[in-house]
């Protein structure tokens, strides 16, 4: 009985580190803006094996989507375009739920004006996102990446 309790609550510890190990990062191609300009980057989002996060649009009301903004003092950022997800049915749920997996990327477009002060461009990414296993959901959490390049 030991041994079963032990092995279910490390089962527990070892879950609930993998949900909070999901990173956030983000580039600009190149690593360079060049004034009047634009530019390609990325925010990614990486899922440890094993975990899901609830895609853009879940498609079931009572999921949390996974909602990325973005900001730059000085430079025009577009909004993020949402890959689409993958349809999976869970123990949890009677209908489907579109989730992301894996490595997700969320591309976007920034404009460098021509009269930008400074030599640096600051892209500010705040991902929120559920995570959640094949059986339960952990409680949403917010993540936040500042994605930098050279303005030349």
């Amino acid at each position: 009985m030991k041994m079963k309790l032990l092995a279910s609550v490390f089962a527990t510890v070892i879950f609930a580190a993998a949900a909070f190990g999901q990173d956030v990062s983000g580039s600009i191609t190149g690593g360079a803006v060049t004034k009047g300009r634009v530019a390609k980057g990325s925010v990614v989002l990486t899922i440890p094996g094993g975990l899901h996060v609830n895609s853009s649009r879940p498609g079931n009301k009572y999921q949390i989507p996974t909602n990325v903004r973005l900001s730059a003092q000085g430079a025009r950022v577009s909004a993020v375009t949402y890959p689409r997800g993958i349809n999976r049915k869970f123990q949890f749920s009677d209908t489907t739920i579109n989730v992301y997996e894996g490595t997700v990327r969320f591309p976007f477009t920034v404009t460098v004006p021509q009269g930008f002060q400074g030599n640096t461009l600051r892209v500010r990414a705040v991902v929120r996102f559920q995570a959640c296993t094949d059986e339960v959901c952990y409680p949403p959490r917010t993540k936040e990446v500042t994605i930098t390049a050279r303005v030349r």
